[in-house]
């Protein structure tokens, strides 16, 4: 599909598909103040200096978000919906959503979160069909962009800048109908081995884009530690095939 038929793809998507994603994603609504959120955990070759600097990556879309845009319908971490599907979707995560989860209608415009060097097209090894696309960035960092209605027309070194149109979001069925949204991670460069919260990387005000989505915000309890990956920020660095971090005795709300 070529970038002037996206307006009649976009149409496919109703609201009524937003909201219906919000109900099935849920995410916590615990507070954080916007300066007083840390840093996820970066690569070992990055710097401490890093962690007191502003976020380093913009968002994925030069759209503002809203119900006629796009919505935060998955967050990073420790997800309700990660966690009953812990042994199966998600296992190779140790049980952990390793991205985030934007809705949006197909065709949406998705832009380079930053400057960096395409290194996958549709990729085999990360999944996240029916197109991907891989940045590797200066900073030690990669960004992964999942879901994609078409292969994007780059090739494999080309440098891109921030805010750069590199792809178009699209649906993993395919239909542009049952659950179409953007799928972003953000790894390690360059092994890919580990993933990071995107959230306190990207330049935004997320406590007001999680209100915006209209669902109750909650992530998966430990009820032997149950404040423990409660919110937007504090969710842990994964590693690609390691054990399950969240194989609980007891949790609530309960698995079945």
């Amino acid at each position: 599909m070529r970038l002037s038929e996206r307006t009649s793809r976009q149409r496919h998507l109703p609201k009524v598909i937003l909201l219906a994603c919000v109900g099935l994603w849920s995410f916590s609504s615990v507070p954080v103040g916007v300066n007083s959120r840390p840093h996820a955990a970066a690569p070992a070759q990055i710097s401490q200096a890093t962690h007191q600097q502003a976020p380093p990556f913009q968002l994925p879309f030069a759209l503002p978000p809203g119900p006629s845009t796009w919505l935060l319908i998955q967050p990073y971490g420790n997800t309700v919906f990660a966690y009953r599907l812990k042994t199966s979707m998600y296992v190779s995560g140790q049980g952990f959503h390793f991205g985030i989860d934007l809705a949006a209608r197909c065709g949406t415009p998705v832009v380079a979160i930053g400057n960096g060097t395409v290194v996958e097209v549709d990729s085999l090894a990360h999944g996240a069909g029916p197109h991907n696309l891989t940045i590797n960035h200066a900073n030690g960092y990669a960004s992964f962009y999942g879901h994609l209605l078409e292969r994007p027309s780059l090739q494999l070194g080309q440098m891109v800048q921030a805010g750069q149109e590199v792809a178009l979001s699209g649906d993993p069925d395919g239909t542009c109908t049952s659950r179409p949204h953007l799928h972003l991670e953000i790894r390690d460069a360059p092994s890919h081995r580990h993933a990071f919260n995107p959230i306190p990387l990207i330049d935004a005000d997320w406590n007001r884009i999680a209100l915006a989505s209209g669902g109750p915000l909650r992530f998966e309890q430990n009820l032997e530690a149950p404040q423990i990956w409660q919110n937007l920020y504090d969710q842990p660095e994964i590693t690609f095939g390691g054990e399950l971090l969240n194989a609980y005795k007891s949790a609530w709300p309960p698995e079945h």
